[in-house]
């Protein structure tokens, strides 16, 4: 039987060479179509008041990352989980859990009336994963405004 994974989830309160490099491995794992960001980027993220860069470690160093946005609307305190990546040799093995746990105990210590994620259906996985923590799905259009 395989030992138990030890991971730490901590909020990115700086940027250092390790998160730099460790979103520069990441990112491409989730998109293809945006460049991981730099250093300076990764600073207006950590500088940010609305945005909470949630990182998981192991004992081999950063495996994943979620990026929480927390607003205030009319209607109340909103939270939004973004940007949900794990390394593709630390998948199955519960930091894609650990990660959004730690995002809705935080949204829901900042007041947050509900947590609003999308995935694509092809994720097939991170679908299921949801619907197991108790995400259900909306029936809603989302619509896209691209310059």
């Amino acid at each position: 039987m395989q030992g138990r994974v030890v991971l730490e989830i901590y909020e990115a309160d700086e940027v250092n060479d390790e998160l730099v490099e460790a979103m520069a491995r990441l990112v491409p794992q989730l998109s293809s179509s945006n460049p991981p960001p730099s250093a300076a980027a990764l600073q207006e993220i950590v500088d940010s008041d609305a945005v909470r860069l949630l990182v998981a470690c192991d004992e081999h160093g950063v495996v994943g990352t979620l990026t929480l946005v927390l607003f205030r609307i009319p209607t109340g305190v909103r939270a939004w989980i973004e940007d949900v990546v794990v390394d593709e040799g630390a998948r199955g093995s519960g930091v894609g859990r650990s990660l959004n746990e730690a995002a809705i105990e935080r949204a829901l210590a900042a007041g947050a009336v509900s947590v609003d994620l999308t995935s694509r259906p092809s994720r097939e996985d991170a679908n299921r994963l949801y619907q197991r923590l108790g995400f259900s799905k909306r029936e809603t259009n989302v619509y896209r405004f691209t310059p």
